[in-house]
C-alpha cells in the first residue's frame, strides 16, 4: 500500500510539472527520440503504465528546436504549460561551437553523411578564414541544408532525401549572425564558435565557408552551449538527472532565469516548418 502511495504522489508531481528546463542531447538520437525517452522514464518513476492508459495522453511535452542526430548539447524542454512558451525559445538566441573539417563535402553537410567532393586546403590560412567569417557576420542570407526537418508538403526534407526523393533546396532567407569567431586552426580541422538567430544551421554555415575559401569543408562536430538564457554548463540536466524531483527543481531555478531574459527582437520573417516538436 505505502509503495502505491508514493507513486500516486510521484503521478501527481509530475503532472503537475509545469515551465522550461533543459537536458543535454547525447550524440547519436534525434530530438525526438531523446524527448521520447525523458517521457518514458519519467511515467515509469511515476508507475504510470502507457498501454491503453489515458493517463499517458495528459502528459504534455515538447522541445523548442531540434538539434541534429549527430549533434550535442543543450536541448529545451517545455512540460505542461511550458510547451506553450517553446515558440520563443526557436525564435531566440542560440550559441553553437563547431568544428569543421577542410578539403571534404558531404552530402548532409555533416560526418555522418557520404563524401561528395574532396578538393585541396593547404592554400588555406587561417587569416583567409578570419577574412572569411567577416562575411558571414550580421544579417545575411542563408540556404538550409537538403538533409533537414525543415517539410515540404508535410514530410521532412531528411526523409525525402532519404527515401530517394528529388528535393529542390529551399530558397534563401534572411538568418542573423551576432557574433563569429574562430578559436583554433589546426588544418584541416578549425574551430568556431557560433551566435544565431533561430533558424540558422550551423551545416550551411561551415558548407558555405568552404566555397568561399576556393575549397569544401564540413562539420565533424557540433555542439549547442546555450539556447535563450539555458547553457549547457549550468542548466543541462544529464541523462541521470532525468527525475520528476530533479526536473521539479530545474524548473524553479528556470522560471527565475526566464523571467530575467532580456528579449531578443525577433526576425521580420518567422520561419515557417520550424515549430515546436510536442508529444502528446
Amino acid at each position: 500500500e505505502a509503495g502505491g502511495a508514493a507513486l500516486g504522489r510521484a503521478a501527481d508531481k509530475l503532472f503537475s510539472l509545469s515551465g522550461l528546463f533543459a537536458v543535454r542531447k547525447p550524440k547519436g538520437p534525434t530530438s525526438a527520440a531523446v524527448l521520447n525517452l525523458l517521457k518514458e522514464r519519467l511515467l515509469a518513476e511515476a508507475g504510470v503504465k502507457t498501454n491503453g492508459n489515458k493517463r499517458n495522453q495528459v502528459l504534455k511535452i515538447g522541445h523548442g528546436g531540434t538539434l541534429d542526430s549527430a549533434a550535442t548539447g543543450v536541448l529545451v524542454v517545455g512540460i505542461g504549460k511550458g510547451t506553450k512558451m517553446l515558440g520563443t525559445m526557436l525564435a531566440g538566441s542560440k550559441k553553437y561551437t563547431a568544428i569543421g573539417m577542410l578539403g571534404k563535402a558531404t552530402d548532409t553537410l555533416d560526418a555522418t553523411g557520404k563524401v561528395t567532393e574532396e578538393k585541396p586546403y593547404d592554400q588555406v590560412t587561417k587569416g583567409d578564414l578570419e577574412n572569411v567569417l567577416q562575411k558571414f557576420t550580421g544579417d545575411i542570407m542563408q540556404v538550409p541544408p537538403l538533409y533537414s526537418a525543415l517539410k515540404k508538403d508535410g514530410e521532412r526534407l531528411s526523409t525525402l532525401m532519404k527515401r530517394g526523393e528529388a528535393v529542390e533546396a529551399k530558397p534563401p532567407r534572411p538568418v542573423r549572425v551576432y557574433s563569429l569567431s574562430l578559436q583554433k586552426f589546426q588544418p584541416p580541422l578549425f574551430t568556431l564558435d557560433v551566435e544565431c538567430s533561430g533558424g540558422f544551421y550551423v551545416r550551411s554555415l561551415v558548407n558555405d565557408i568552404g566555397k568561399e575559401l576556393s575549397t569544401c569543408a564540413t562539420v565533424q562536430e557540433l555542439t549547442r552551449t546555450k539556447q535563450g538564457p539555458f547553457t549547457l554548463e549550468e542548466h543541462a540536466l544529464q541523462e541521470d538527472k532525468w527525475t520528476i524531483d530533479e526536473i521539479a527543481r530545474s524548473l524553479e531555478h528556470c522560471t527565475a532565469l526566464l523571467l530575467g531574459e532580456p528579449a531578443r527582437k525577433k526576425l521580420k520573417t518567422e520561419h515557417p516548418g520550424e515549430t515546436a516538436v510536442i508529444c502528446e
